[in-house]
């Protein structure tokens, strides 16, 4: 099977740790990267977001990784606009999270609107941090949360409860 996902990734998190374990489980994987251009305008906050190289290396690692543990292949992508690759015929299936199930949704339309096959869209549940929310890279950028979901010592009390 050839799986799609696609995103920013900046930081890698537990909760796309969790997409991409899910995706090798599939088959063989693509993932589309935003580029430095398209990145700013998916994003649902303002905040940075650090250049394509460096997100691109980061990610090939943590990819390699799930990879190699499967036995599987692996391409990084450049995505130019926000349905990206996937809407590209060879691919079976697009994992997803809940947020952007919609935009899966928006894919397939344009799959059928091109003659392909809709693709299987396989939705990966949120990974939860230490204090109930979901793990994003926005929280680990602003502090709040380290890539695993832990409060940093900022924001944690002695009782371990979020603070602020």
């Amino acid at each position: 099977m050839k799986v799609a996902l696609g995103g920013t990734f900046d930081p890698v998190h537990d909760g796309h740790r969790q997409l991409f374990e899910r995706a090798f489980e599939l088959g063989d994987v693509t993932v589309g990267l935003t580029s430095d251009e398209l990145a700013p305008a998916t994003r649902h906050v303002d905040r940075y977001v650090r250049p394509y190289d460096e997100r691109a290396r980061d990610l090939r690692a943590e990819l390699e990784a799930f990879a190699s543990a499967r036995d599987r292949e692996f391409e990084v992508r450049t995505l130019e606009e926000p349905t990206g690759i996937a809407t590209e015929a060879q691919f079976d299936a697009l994992v997803v999270s809940p947020e952007t199930v919609d935009g899966g949704k928006r894919i397939n339309e344009i799959r059928r609107e091109r003659g392909h096959e809709p693709l299987e869209l396989v939705v990966v549940p949120h990974v939860r941090a230490a204090d109930g929310d979901i793990i994003s890279s926005t929280r680990i950028v602003e502090g709040e949360i380290d890539e695993h979901g832990n409060l940093t010592p900022d924001r944690e009390g002695r009782d371990g409860k979020r603070r602020g």
